[in-house]
């Protein structure tokens, strides 16, 4: 496969919409990214206040949610800042139970098709979503959620050391008036962690608008070597009974055995009521390639390995496949030869909140 080189990442700063003080207090206001909502958890994030950020990213119509924009406008309860990017830490436990503190930069990225290989992606997307997500883009015009980008080398600004500017439920941003920082991104191919229906989303944008302001996104970049960036897994769980060919060792406790796997051939752990087993598969195979050979009807899926067990022996799945993470250096080398990985691939922890920053197009 001809794989062409990769053109520069413009990485620019933006004048940002934030919610002004008029607003109430900003954990009344933020969420987490719209397709991580569920409809009860949508109605008790609008009940805490008319201005949650979920009336805009879910909301009951595309109008109705440009209407709202333009009106928080008038009344204050947005402002404009300056023209800059912005330091964005965030401290979390992840699924293993560590503390950990993700660090990245908050810009305006000028999207361009995967052809040109500054972007890459690396999971397959559907139709459904970009379709909404164009609509929503079409009426408000701007850009209300960050996606988020990995890129090789460091961060080109360390956390400030001084107060943030916007703190709320583990998250801090501090905005940075230096526009050379964003200098540090023109030789760096970016990778897709979450967000590839936006991206998607924001290139056919471009294509109907065809203006400069449409070309850009609200973007989230974090170094792969920073350490706070962990890939965790997502386990697989089929509504009916298959099972997976390879060299297979019956094992008694699923989940030492998948903590002990060694990491020098793929395998999974395969759970179903009568036992549990590791299989081992082609040496040429990542674990979520070995999986996916299985299909994708009845599938399932979930981050919690203890969840994927009781669904498997409480009888709502056949049969349960317990995952590894996938490595970081494995993503980008699959995404840089134009390959693309099965849905799930990888499950980047913490989410982006949602409500700190809007990017008007």
């Amino acid at each position: 496969m001809l794989v062409r080189s990769p053109a520069m990442a413009v990485v620019k700063p933006f004048r940002a919409l934030r919610y002004a003080a008029a607003a109430g207090p900003l954990e009344s206001l933020v969420a987490p990214p719209y397709d991580v909502v569920s409809p009860e958890q949508r109605e008790q994030l609008r009940a805490r206040s008319p201005h949650n950020v979920v009336h805009v990213t879910l909301p009951d119509s595309e109008e109705a949610a440009a209407a709202e924009l333009e009106r928080w406008r008038a009344d204050g309860v947005l402002d404009e800042e300056p023209p800059a990017v912005w330091a964005l830490s965030q401290a979390y436990v992840g699924p293993d139970g560590v503390a950990r503190e993700r660090f990245g930069v908050v810009a305006s990225l000028k999207v361009e098709p995967y052809a040109t290989r500054t972007v890459l992606p690396h999971e397959r997307t559907h139709s459904g979503p970009k379709e909404g997500r164009l609509r929503l883009l079409r009426a408000t015009g701007v850009q209300l959620e960050p996606i988020f980008l990995l890129h090789d080398g460091p961060a080109p600004v360390a956390r400030p050391e001084r107060a943030p500017d916007l703190e709320v439920e583990g998250t801090r941003l501090w905005r940075l008036d230096d526009p050379s920082l964003v200098r540090a991104y023109d030789d760096r191919q970016l990778l897709i962690a979450d967000g590839h229906h936006r991206y998607e989303t924001a290139l056919a944008f471009h294509e109907e608008e065809g203006t400069p302001a449409s070309a850009q996104m609200l973007v989230v970049l974090v170094s792969t070597g920073d350490p706070g960036l962990e890939i965790f897994p997502t386990h697989r769980l089929f509504a009916d009974a298959r099972r997976l060919e390879g060299e297979r060792t019956v094992v008694s406790d699923p989940e030492s055995a998948l903590e002990a796997l060694s990491g020098d051939r793929p395998a999974v752990v395969e759970v179903t009521t009568d036992e549990a087993a590791i299989v081992r598969g082609d040496a040429s195979l990542l674990d979520v390639q070995l999986v996916d050979g299985l299909g994708h009807d009845g599938i399932s899926y979930t981050p919690d390995s203890g969840e994927a067990l009781r669904s498997v022996y409480e009888g709502d799945a056949a049969v349960g496949y317990l995952m590894r993470p996938t490595r970081i250096e494995d993503v980008f080398r699959l995404a840089r030869a134009g390959e693309v990985m099965p849905p799930k691939s990888t499950y980047f922890f913490p989410k982006l909140l949602s409500g700190l920053l809007f990017h008007p197009v």
